[in-house]
């Protein structure tokens, strides 16, 4: 009785789309989907002062949506306003309007679009496998492996990416050709290197010369990808050119320490592990007792279990919609090797791979435990009465095993969410810099500095976090102040300080309390500020030899006279005060 109780709420095939068990297992979907969400929120909102690591480019300069005062002719915000996409600064703006603060909304908009990526998550393996239980493996393995990661939680265009992509692999299942062309049309509005996803979908779709649906919905929506991607390829940015493969080779930005580390001599890193250039995602390696690679072994056992479906009898339920999942694959290693190729041309190729690798094992790994479960269930099913009530007990048994490893995996893990929030810690610095101007430049070496635009803001005149360097008409010119900031800051020449102030119109000058010691300047690869600092090799190692030999830098002797701020760990010095005392 017991066993075919289960059968029932795990194994059974549903055809209606509503009843009581695909509503029993979306439901719980939800509830997973909605307590991760809850986790990170706990996170977001803990301290006065946070936002995520990514939010610090890509949303602190949408205060402008609020006020229009702040970052004036700022470099680094018209920057990453310019390379937003279009959708995703709209969705910003909007809420703005409606007064939610972008940085807040940047918090409560990734377990939102967690729900939504669940609830077509769910659909598309329905459509594909009709076995409730299937449809929430599928979705708790997907919010278990988002929120081991900083994608979704970031609140940038790439955490738009799960639910637009997954809504669009659930209406091109359906063969519904009017959502299908209005989600490629809203991944370009969002994430526009997706759309060269769906585009190699729909094109090994044209391959299917007999199917009249699957020639006309793909020639159609390839018409839109088109429409979409043509803006993009002929839209010249002011901060251009893209950086080329042989300049980013020369470059030590790129190298193994580099801001945006790239070149790396270990092959399977670069071409498996690589955080920007391998086909893996980068959470699958990091952590111990990672189940994500078993899981996609798994998931790739898919294949087996189709040929020896004598063995495995819920393998008849898949339907020929699977198709779908080869096609992804397919079109995503496409298009990663594409991106090698034409480096940089189409940013980084790990993105055509890492996002799309994650929703495929999640549902084909849930196809796989599915019907692997429903062999071990059919093995107590099928036995002689001697055998089948241990077989029972045994399959029973292996089936909460199961679930217990499945449920439980996230609290093995030293942190989960793993959210990459960054708590600001210096609240008086922000007030202080908050009551000044709002036109206000900041030069600064520390990494303190990063907070600023998001915490004060307040505009800077460089730092680490927004050294992006694939746009050169933007990136010489942060590398080029960074270098005069070295400079000016470690000269013992009074003058050259007085010149730099003037050349960038600096109005303050936030300095660690340790900057003049020989220490700041040494490599250490455990602070990437550091490490930041010394990829400007000449001025970085004038500097510190410099202060090995005993020359005291002229900016020193203003930060008692000078100073207007000062804590235990900081000091800032007024420009102006430095201008009229030499």
């Amino acid at each position: 009785m017991l066993a075919s109780r289960l059968d029932k709420l795990l194994i059974a095939p549903q055809s209606n789309k509503f009843n009581p068990q695909v509503i029993f297992w979306l439901s719980l979907s939800l509830t997973f989907a909605i307590y991760y969400g809850w986790l990170a929120l706990q996170q977001a909102f803990e301290y006065q002062y946070v936002i995520q690591d990514d939010a610090r480019q890509h949303v602190f300069w949408m205060e402008r949506f609020i006020d229009k005062d702040v970052f004036p002719h700022d470099l680094i915000a018209d920057y990453f306003q310019s390379i937003a996409p279009p959708g995703y600064g709209a969705i910003y703006q909007l809420m703005a309007s409606l007064k939610i603060h972008p940085i807040f909304l940047s918090k409560i908009l990734p377990p939102i679009l967690g729900v939504i990526a669940t609830v077509y998550c769910f659909g598309c393996v329905i459509q594909i496998f009709p076995v409730p239980v299937a449809g929430f493996i599928a979705t708790l393995l997907l919010n278990q492996n988002l929120w081991m990661k900083d994608d979704l939680a970031s609140g940038t265009p790439r955490a738009f990416l799960y639910p637009l992509f997954l809504a669009f692999l659930y209406y091109l299942i359906q063969d519904s050709w009017l959502p299908v062309c209005a989600l490629i049309l809203l991944q370009g509005m969002f994430y526009p290197q997706f759309v060269f996803i769906c585009a190699g979908i729909l094109i090994l779709r044209l391959l299917n010369w007999q199917n009249r649906c699957d020639w006309r919905l793909s020639a159609v929506g390839l018409g839109v990808a088109g429409l979409v991607i043509l803006p993009y390829a002929w839209q010249q940015s002011k901060f251009g050119p893209v950086i080329s493969a042989s300049q980013a080779r020369l470059m030590p930005d790129f190298s193994l320490d580099g801001r945006a580390r790239f070149f790396v001599d270990n092959s399977w890193q670069f071409w498996f592990h690589g955080q920007r250039t391998g086909i893996l995602p980068l959470e699958w390696g990091d952590l111990p007792y990672n189940y994500f690679p078993l899981i996609l072994g798994i998931g790739l056992s898919l294949i087996l279990l189709i040929r020896y479906r004598l063995w495995f009898p819920l393998v008849e339920q898949i339907k020929p919609q699977i198709r779908v999942l080869p096609e992804l694959g397919l079109a995503s290693l496409g298009m990663f090797f594409l991106a090698h190729a034409l480096l940089f041309k189409l940013h980084l190729p790990s993105r055509y791979t890492q996002h799309s690798l994650r929703i495929l094992m999640a549902i084909s790994a849930a196809i796989s435990l599915t019907i692997i479960l429903d062999a071990i269930l059919n093995l107590g099913r099928k036995s002689g009465k001697p055998y089948r009530k241990i077989r029972q007990i045994l399959g029973l048994a292996t089936t909460v095993l199961f679930a217990t490893i499945l449920v439980s995996y996230p609290n093995s893990l030293e942190k989960f969410p793993s959210v990459s929030y960054k708590i600001g810690k210096s609240t008086a610095l922000y007030q202080f810099f908050q009551e000044q101007p709002k036109d206000i430049l900041i030069a600064s070496l520390a990494e303190e500095a990063g907070n600023l635009p998001s915490f004060a803001k307040r505009s800077i005149l460089t730092a680490r976090q927004y050294a992006i360097p694939y746009h050169l008409g933007y990136y010489n010119q942060i590398r080029q102040r960074s270098i005069d900031l070295i400079n000016a800051q470690y000269s013992p020449d009074f003058q050259e300080v007085k010149n730099f102030i003037h050349k960038y119109k600096i109005d303050f000058w936030l300095l660690d309390k340790t900057a003049f010691t020989p220490d700041y300047l040494t490599e250490d690869r455990k602070n990437s500020n550091r490490v930041w600092i010394r990829q400007h090799q000449t001025p970085a190692n004038d500097a510190l030899q410099q202060l090995q030999n005993g020359t005291i830098p002229a900016l020193l002797a203003f930060t008692k006279t000078c100073a207007v701020f000062d804590t235990h760990h900081f000091t800032v010095i007024q420009a102006d005060c430095i201008i009229r005392k030499t």
